[in-house]
């Protein structure tokens, strides 16, 4: 595909190459403290990136006080990757129109141009109506009309200061060139590797994939189908045991006060939303045959989905019940409460263990 984007692609190129030339000079003055540098300088650029720029202004899953919202834009010109209003703009165009032509980083296009070559490839012109919110936000618009003499401002006090504790060209090195080489590839394996390897945890129907190993590296984004699953969830990583720090930054953001209406799906919800997917995709395929099992399997996915559908909703509405409930009355809800998610948890393996036989029959796959 012909390049349109050359001053993007001189810059990646370009750093790129420079990387490689300075190595061996990096290595023959290298200190720890220029690995110090590269962490803290990459940390924090993961983090203005998923915080920032994905899961607030992209997502909006929960609002920011401004002074947040500074904190994300003004660290955010570490990582290079353009303004917020611009990267929000082509996510949610990815949303949108996820593995379709008009993806910018359509996966069906082929591995490394979802990696790399759709930036200098891709110039459609900003939909305004796409970022409404955005375009009001005068922090946001700062940062875009300020984008280019920020980023230098901001890359060259870190150098500046890492020249003090180190030699300039570890400092270069590790503060600018290699600390740009990873956090670019770690966001840009989102957009490639996490729509190639991993498991869809929660939706089949996407190229999206759960990555526990890219999780490590990109602060819980390698989860990608259940983000895409869930896009307005302000976690990724759901489970306990899911690496997600910008999860627990984001929270504990909201327990200082800086951050406030933190959007969540509670597994009731996730679950019910699960079935109602399993169940349209199954039926479709069922539907197809004609044979009396095909038929008695239908009416099964109909009965247990209805089942667990009502049984859903009256757990969330006990619940819900349970916010203003009396003393008295909240005990006895709890004990309810306690008994439907027991009821509900063996429907939810009856599911599963039907829809793995209907997907294995039909050879379909399964989700989860």
């Amino acid at each position: 595909m012909r390049i349109k984007n050359w001053g993007i692609f001189a810059f990646i190129a370009g750093y790129h190459v420079l990387l490689l030339a300075l190595l061996p000079f990096y290595i023959s003055v290298f200190s720890w403290e220029s690995l110090v540098l590269f962490g803290v300088t990459w940390a924090i650029s993961v983090f203005s990136i998923t915080a920032g720029y994905h899961r607030l202004f992209s997502h909006n899953t929960y609002k920011a006080k401004p002074v947040y919202e500074w904190a994300c834009l003004i660290s955010s010109s570490l990582a290079i990757e353009a303004s917020a209003l611009q990267w929000s703009h082509d996510h949610r165009i990815h949303h949108s129109h996820v593995d379709t032509d008009k993806d910018p980083y359509n996966i069906n296009k082929g591995f490394w141009y979802a990696h790399i070559w759709w930036m200098f490839t891709y110039n459609d012109p900003m939909d305004k109506r796409l970022v409404k919110d955005l375009l009001k936000n005068p922090r946001v618009m700062f940062q875009h009309n300020n984008y280019a003499l920020i980023t230098i401002v901001v890359n060259l006090a870190v150098v500046g200061i890492g020249c003090f504790f180190m030699h300039p060209i570890a400092a270069l090195f590790a503060g600018f060139f290699m600390r740009l080489f990873a956090i670019h590839h770690c966001t840009w394996f989102i957009n490639s590797l996490c729509h190639v390897w991993g498991a869809r945890t929660y939706a089949k129907e996407l190229t999206a994939v759960d990555n526990a190993v890219l999780a490590l590296f990109t602060f819980g984004e390698g989860y990608h189908n259940y983000h895409h699953t869930m896009a307005n969830d302000y976690r990724n990583g759901v489970r306990w045991y899911h690496f997600d720090p910008t999860k627990w930054l984001i929270w504990t953001a909201s327990k200082v006060g800086l951050v406030s209406n933190l959007r969540w799906v509670s597994d009731v919800k996730l679950r019910q939303m699960l079935v109602k997917k399993d169940k349209n995709l199954l039926l479709e395929r069922v539907r197809q045959e004609l044979d009396e099992s095909s038929k008695e399997l239908h009416a099964k996915l109909e009965h247990l989905s209805e089942s667990f559908e009502e049984k859903a909703s009256a757990l969330m509405a006990k619940i819900r019940e349970l916010k203003d409930a009396t003393e008295e009355r909240k005990k006895l809800l709890e004990i309810e409460i306690k008994q439907q998610k027991k009821e509900l948890h063996a429907m939810w393996k009856s599911w599963i263990q039907l829809t793995e036989f209907t997907s294995a029959r039909y050879e379909l796959g399964h989700a989860h």
